[in-house]
């Protein structure tokens, strides 16, 4: 007898069981890469309007000190922040956002989404 087996309403059946043959790490790896693949995002292509309104939102957002969420798009993937932008510095084209969990520096090259929250 199988211990294996469970009891199901009428019928015994493995479970989950019967899925871990078929699962070898060969297949896990391009279940992963697959997903990565679905995950991928481009790089939203930014006119010069764009830019500009960015760049409006950044100094708005700095001048006020209120909360901002910040959109950046790195290696096909759109990460979101929140913080209050404590700082832009032209120079290291960078700014500084302050959130909970500290200070961090994000480059303005990877900003596509500027929105200030009240």
């Amino acid at each position: 007898m199988n211990n294996d087996l469970k009891q199901h309403g009428s019928m015994k059946e493995r479970g989950a069981i019967k899925w871990t043959s078929l699962m070898l790490p060969e297949h896990i790896a391009q279940l992963r890469d697959w997903q990565a693949e679905d995950d991928h995002v481009e790089r939203p292509e930014l006119t010069e309007w764009d830019l500009v309104a960015l760049q409006e939102e950044l100094e708005l957002a700095f001048k006020r000190k209120c909360q901002a969420r910040i959109q950046t798009w790195n290696d096909g993937r759109i990460i979101p922040h929140r913080g209050i932008v404590e700082k832009i510095d032209l120079h290291k084209q960078a700014i500084i956002l302050a959130d909970p969990f500290g200070d961090f520096k994000i480059s303005i090259d990877d900003i596509i989404s500027v929105q200030s929250v009240d």
